[in-house]
């Protein structure tokens, strides 16, 4: 009788992404369970904020020039949105999102203990399903980041609770949790603005993959090429289809954070 082969757990986790990264696999499991590569960022805040070095990149490849209506709509813990507080114009808004009740309050605290009161006050820290945002506005805001939930393989890879859990099965549910949430952001942006789409994943399935299915649902919708080399200073990314990747071990432990910048034309 053939053996079954196990589906799920570290054996299958391990398997999954060998055949996705082929010899690069082993250096980049090794990256992953070490140190993440943190980056302090201190840009007009009471105190320094520390966040992946990728995560600072991304967030500063969301062009806020002229944007005056900004939604950050998977915002929790809130580095990103500290990014995008300090760099917007002086009279634009900010809706920072989290739907879970607990993220939400870490994030209105993180926000508020790192921001000058003046930056604070043109924020509105709210708790919606971002997956269902488009049920209650449209066309509403300049500029959107969308760090969408994912497989986060930094986080399985070190927890056996995790790691024992893991099967291709989460890739695919979370893939589609992720078309959801950004078809949803699509429709709440204004024509003519910008959306980054960001994850800490590693699998084209919830990166490039998601990107495709909205340039094929929404044909006033384009990718804007991305330099890779921005910020370079911290680190720098590797060129996508559709986007840029964040990798650990060529990066000196930043990652795994992919981006893509979506324009929405009139």
């Amino acid at each position: 009788m053939k053996k079954q082969s196990k589906t799920n757990g570290k054996e299958s986790f391990d398997a999954y992404y060998n055949e996705v990264f082929g010899e690069r696999w082993k250096q980049l499991k090794k990256a992953l369970l070490a140190e993440n590569k943190q980056a302090a960022f201190s840009d007009s805040l009471k105190k320094t904020y520390w966040l992946d070095s990728g995560s600072y990149i991304a967030a500063m490849n969301l062009p806020l020039d002229g944007a005056k209506t900004i939604a950050d709509m998977c915002a929790a813990p809130g580095g990103k949105s500290l990014v995008i507080a300090t760099h917007m114009d002086k009279d634009a808004v900010l809706v920072s999102n989290e739907r879970s009740r607990d993220r939400k309050a870490r994030l209105q605290r993180v926000l508020q203990e790192h921001l000058a009161e003046d930056v604070f006050s043109r924020i509105k820290v709210t708790g919606y399903d971002a997956g269902r945002w488009c049920q209650h506005e449209q066309n509403a805001y300049d500029r959107i980041l969308l760090d969408v939930p994912c497989s986060s393989e930094r986080h399985v890879i070190s927890d056996p609770k995790y790691l024992a859990m893991w099967s291709p099965a989460r890739i695919r549910n979370l893939s589609t949790t992720q078309w959801s949430i950004l078809s949803s952001a699509l429709i709440v942006l204004k024509k003519g603005g910008y959306l980054l789409y960001s994850t800490c994943a590693l699998t084209d399935k919830e990166n490039d993959g998601v990107i495709d299915r909205a340039l094929k649902k929404y044909d006033n919708v384009s990718v804007v090429s991305i330099d890779e080399k921005k910020y370079s200073t911290i680190c720098s990314g590797e060129k996508t289809k559709n986007g840029v990747i964040v990798l650990p071990d060529v990066q000196d432990g930043a990652g795994p954070l992919y981006f893509s910048l979506l324009f929405k034309s009139f």
